[in-house]
């Protein structure tokens, strides 16, 4: 951190927020607000004669609450800039100043207290999210006591006592007695693979953290007594293995069974944990004199903001999601944004750091090449169709089309993804997706249904999910009923309710929209309007006395073969059951209603045309008049 502070082009920003970001790939306008810090970097020589009169002392968070600091602090050693800063929220008050002692004590006089926040601005062509993850908090989890019992601790509070920069001072000792611990047991995925608390996923730096902790033991307290309880030791990277066989060569002890419930021993403050070892088949019951609970880390609380910001995906898991797993593993959905460490997945320094270096040379070959590619497939808007309503940008996952009310949308080409979710919302057909017209899209429609259309399932499969989950029921060569066709489509979101209708106009005994589960849209949550248009057809179909159970929806990742066949083999069955008289019946309704359809849409396109000239007309005149009340003083 020391050598990025000092880098000549490299500028750290601390004690800041990005509260909005503008613009696209190669021209982002970021805007940050940098919070006061009441003390003048530049002039501060960390002489700590502050920190001797302040009177506030409260927990320091750096040190996991096991130490204390004062409301004036630098917040950690090697803090880059190496100044002190007042917490607003600490202090006993700078408006009116109540206290003020370090004010009197400073003799560079670099505090000051009417320093207020400044919001910077920014140009910048690329960005790179590196916002990391927290700790889980094991509070909730009763039976383990945590807060409850003073040596129940984290594995993050363990690396502080066990520091020779700790709160200690390197003395490794349990927190109630200030005595060193000689029987300590190590309790693993706390907060990790679990339905009930915590997070259902493994937090993948837990076990190895345990097994390099009591190597730390091994090597400077080797009378130590250490026990691991594990549900399973996943020692997977380089050398991870000689290191698990290491700890165990060294004396500690893997139970496997995970504790049910920790007593404490009012007297002695020992720990009483009872567990049931699998491997032994036995019921066991262990003495400690500290117990550290192994947790997992989960997705950073600000995530949401962030993801506001950015335009930005994430899984289910609450993680940002990647373009791509293997092709484009470091770029984000948003062009110009990529992704470091651990807000990406949970991973260890190894994995942050290649990370880290991949999104920085991909950054490098994007500023390097001075022009930028953009997608084929953007929207096209005829404005001349187009009624102003908005509804394109209010759709767009991206944030590339503005718009101001009564004004013709602006398409960015350079954010767009060409999900092609505007073009499916326009209720004119004012956009056009280039290479995925509504013109191709039915043609496609057509051959499919040319023939004997009620032995089809119509299929509008998403690009990069459902269809590569067919590809994946094929290559594996699964067995379902050879009656589907897909129409591939970038998105669900692309297939709008004219669509829909216009297959089962044209004989489709039944329709399936397939994309993307919810958290892992590769349009951020562009099949969100996907279940809107479904929902609004199914409305639609029943209105006109046509059944809605021939439309259907589902989720298909491109992994869901089985799935995929699956629904395939579900939906054969109703199929069949269409008759020829409904489908008969069905197109004659829909050929009435897209009559109807088309007229609505060219009324609206006549109204916003009319209503456009009569405001250009009222333009005119007041030009017209404004150079009539000029002109006519001059001739008098």
């Amino acid at each position: 951190m020391m050598d990025a502070g000092r880098h000549p082009r490299i500028k750290v920003l601390v004690s800041s927020e990005v509260i909005d970001v503008s613009g696209a790939v190669g021209n982002f306008h970021v805007k940050v607000r940098r919070r006061a810090r009441y003390v003048q970097q530049d002039l501060c020589n960390s002489c700590a004669e502050c920190t001797k009169v302040c009177p506030v002392i409260i927990p320091d968070e750096y040190q996991m609450g096991l130490a204390s600091r004062k409301a004036i602090y630098i917040p950690f050693p090697q803090a880059v800039p190496s100044a002190y800063l007042i917490n607003p929220e600490d202090c006993l008050g700078n408006n009116p100043i109540a206290c003020g002692k370090c004010l009197e004590v400073c003799e560079q006089k670099c505090i000051d207290f009417d320093m207020r926040d400044e919001i910077l601005e920014v140009d910048v062509g690329a960005m790179i999210v590196a916002t990391g993850m927290e700790a889980y908090d094991p509070t909730e989890i009763t039976e383990y006591g945590y807060s409850r019992y003073d040596n129940v601790i984290t594995s993050m509070e363990f690396e502080r006592l066990i520091c020779a920069g700790g709160p200690s001072a390197g003395h490794f000792v349990r927190p109630s007695d200030g005595e060193r611990p000689r029987r300590i047991g190590f309790i693993q995925c706390v907060g990790s693979r679990s339905s009930r608390y915590g997070s259902p996923y493994c937090s993948n730096i837990c076990c190895m953290n345990t097994v390099k902790d009591t190597l730390l033991l091994a090597d400077h307290y080797p009378d130590t007594d250490a026990k691991v309880f594990y549900m399973d030791i996943r020692a997977f990277g380089k050398g991870f293995e000689d290191l698990y066989l290491r700890s165990r060569s060294s004396g500690v002890r893997y139970i496997r069974g995970i504790p049910g419930e920790i007593e404490e021993d009012p007297q002695t403050k020992n720990l009483r944990v009872r567990v049931e070892n699998t491997l032994a088949g036995e019921l066991e019951q262990h003495e400690l004199d500290m117990v550290v609970l192994s947790v997992g880390v989960r997705p950073r609380l600000d995530s949401n903001t962030v993801q506001r910001l950015l335009t930005l995906s994430r899984t289910s898991d609450g993680f940002f999601l990647e373009a791509h797993p293997k092709l484009k593993p470091v770029d984000a959905p948003t062009r110009g944004i990529f992704l470091a460490g651990c807000c990406e997945s949970p991973k260890d320094v190894k994995d942050s750091v290649t990370q880290a270096g991949a999104a920085a040379s991909h950054v490098q070959v994007l500023l390097s090449a001075g022009r930028i590619r953009i997608d084929a497939g953007t929207p096209l808007l005829e404005e001349a169709d187009c009624i102003r309503c908005g509804r394109c940008a209010a759709v767009c996952p991206f944030h590339a089309i503005h718009w101001q009310r009564g004004g013709v949308p602006e398409i960015i080409e350079a954010a767009c993804s060409g999900c092609g979710c505007c073009a499916a919302e326009c209720p004119v057909d004012a956009l056009t997706m280039r290479h995925s017209t509504d013109e191709q899209l039915k043609a496609q429609i057509d051959a499919i249904l040319d023939e004997h259309p009620e032995d089809k399932l119509l299929t509008f499969a998403c690009n990069w999910c459902s269809y590569a989950g067919g590809d994946t029921a094929g290559t594996a060569r699964l067995q379902f009923p050879v009656h589907g066709r897909l129409v591939r489509t970038m998105c669900s979101a692309r297939v709008s309710e004219d669509l829909i209708l216009y297959a089962f106009e044209k004989g489709a005994p039944l329709v399936l929209v397939s994309g993307c589960h919810f958290a892992d849209c590769h349009y951020i949550n562009a099949n969100r309007q996907t279940v809107t248009r479904v929902e609004r057809a199914w409305d639609r179909l029943e209105k006109l006395g046509i059944r809605p159970e021939r439309l259907h929806l589902e989720w298909i990742s491109a992994a869901e073969g089985q799935k995929f066949a699956e629904v395939m083999r579900v939906l054969d069955e109703p199929r069949a059951q269409v008759t020829a008289e409904e489908i008969a019946h069905t197109r004659k309704v829909l050929a009435e209603e897209r009559k109807r359809r088309e007229g609505r849409k060219e009324k609206m396109r006549a109204a916003a045309r009319k209503k456009r000239e009569a405001a250009a007309d009222a333009r005119a005149e007041s030009s017209a008049g404004a150079a009539a009340s000029v002109a006519g003083p001059a001739k008098s």
